[in-house]
């Protein structure tokens, strides 16, 4: 690739970032990675009405959990900064007025009442209102006013907007990356609001410009943005300005039926739609941190969305995705949510880590519910359960038994306790005190010796002695077990079944 590569993802500060507003950064993130080029955060506040406090730096903190932190943004690396678009609002003017005196924009006057009146008026003749070539010379404009009126208005301070002058009769045939040659008709396009007479622009004048002086090469955002996309490189050639490629990520659909995966399918559901929990007077709306997912997987089950490498792999690092992401490789279509196969990826990642990484994250569960565990046994315990767990906050109930004798026992398991087991049991004991070695291995070696001298068959013995120590038929290999919790509270647990059961 010729051209530096810099890429952005530019969100607005208007809530908690969205999944899907996640992955937008991912992909952006692996093409600048690819492409040794730079991936930078802009944050576009221009919209000053929906600004929400804190979202800025929940998006700052969410991306750095993610590990996908960018090259530059707000106090890093401002090598065109500033980052904050409501930081730049003076550069806009400038570039608002050099297209209405180019011819491809103009001043609207228009009050709201009067377009309403517009707006009916054509509805009575089964039209539908578009601010455009049809009527712009209808309108409250300077195209129909003279420039002396013009700015006698602004400097009386009536309200105005700049508008978009889009061409006429024009067909458009532009390329998208990931959707090819797609054609847009200008006769059906709006004239857009660019700039307002408070002094702000709008996002379409903002991102054009901005995505200009800070030389971005390529624009990866969502399938939303593609109707904008006229509009922009229009604006483009309107400056005579190299556009950027341009490419459109298909949307992140609902796990069940269509539409676009919103905040309520996570709520119906039971699964976060952020990445970071979103704390509001309302209450939190639950994040995948908080839920103990590993940012490494959130970023594996998002990159999966709408993108595949050609083969079967579905567990890569990050690494490996810098190294195959191919925007060619992206779908067109929808990729369907699915909260299991998202579970289903944390488990991979959990039975990656280390026991004693693990361990550690289990810790305060336990110091929680009144327990101190030194480190090694800890670290044991882990290792024996983890291969079943999703989340290291499902440790405690796979685990339970190795720290506290069990109240009551399965209903069901204790069928198994038949009218010889008692006796069988008490010689278990006589067999368990003599053992010194209380290895695994050794405790198994010679339980199973005394069934086999004796004619005892493993059914007898093995699911009353698990019964025991557990109180239910699960849990790992019995004699791991055995080990961890120690002879003496082994003999304890089988004498008290005997006298409950």
């Amino acid at each position: 690739m010729s051209q530096q590569v810099r890429v952005r993802f530019a969100p607005s500060p208007t809530g908690p970032l969205h999944i899907g507003g996640v992955r937008t950064a991912l992909f952006n993130y692996l093409f600048a990675k690819k492409n040794n080029g730079t991936f930078f955060l802009r944050i576009e506040d221009t919209d000053q009405n929906r600004f929400v406090p804190g979202a800025e730096a929940y998006i700052m903190e969410a991306l750095e959990w993610l590990g996908i932190a960018p090259d530059e943004t707000i106090g890093k690396n401002e090598k065109f900064g500033p980052y904050r678009q409501s930081e730049r609002k003076d550069l806009y003017q400038k570039y608002a007025d050099d297209l209405i005196n180019s011819g491809n924009a103009y001043y609207a006057f228009d009050t709201p009442d009067a377009l309403d009146a517009a707006r009916k008026l054509e509805e009575e003749q089964g039209k539908t209102f578009i601010y455009n070539h049809t009527n712009r010379e209808k309108l409250d404009t300077s195209l129909v006013i003279s420039t002396e009126e013009t700015a006698k208005r602004i400097a009386a301070g009536e309200h105005y907007v700049i508008r978009f002058k889009t061409p006429v009769n024009e067909t458009l045939h532009l390329h998208d990356i990931i959707r090819g040659d797609v054609k847009f008709d200008t006769n059906l396009l709006d004239d857009k609001v660019l700039f307002k007479s408070d002094g702000m622009p709008t996002y379409h004048l903002a991102n054009i410009v901005d995505d200009h002086l800070m030389e971005t090469s390529h624009v990866i955002r969502g399938e939303e943005w593609l109707p904008s996309m006229p509009l922009h490189v229009l604006l483009y050639r309107a400056f005579d300005w190299e556009a950027p490629k341009f490419a459109h990520l298909p949307l992140i659909m609902k796990p069940v039926g269509n539409g676009k995966l919103s905040k309520r399918d996570g709520d119906k559901m039971g699964f976060p739609v952020f990445p970071l929990d979103w704390k509001t007077d309302e209450g939190t709306s639950s994040g995948y941190r908080e839920k103990g997912f590993f940012p490494e997987a959130v970023v594996n089950f998002l990159a999966l969305l709408g993108w595949n490498d050609g083969t079967e792999q579905e567990l890569f690092s990050l690494e490996e995705l810098v190294n195959n992401f191919d925007l060619n490789r992206v779908n067109k279509s929808g990729a369907k949510f699915d909260p299991e196969k998202n579970k289903w990826f944390n488990h991979q990642y959990l039975i990656k880590q280390e026991d004693a990484k693990l361990a550690k994250a289990f810790s305060p569960i336990l110091v929680e519910k009144g327990f101190n565990v030194e480190e090694s046994k800890l670290t044991k315990i882990v290792s024996l359960i983890k291969e079943r767990a999703h989340f290291v906050s499902e440790f405690w109930e796979m685990s339970d038994f190795f720290f506290v004798a069990p109240a009551s026992y399965d209903e069901k398991a204790s069928k198994n306790w038949k009218a010889e087991t008692p006796a069988l049991m008490q010689e278990l004991i006589s067999v368990v005190e003599e053992i010194t070695d209380f290895t695994s291995a050794n405790i198994e070696t010679i339980v199973k010796d005394w069934m086999t001298k004796n004619e005892i068959g493993m059914g007898k013995i093995m699911q009353p002695f698990r019964i025991s120590l557990v109180g239910a038929l699960k849990g790992p290999h019995l004699f791991d077990i055995v080990e961890v919790i120690g002879k003496e509270e082994t003999i304890s647990r089988i004498n008290k079944a005997i006298s409950r059961l």
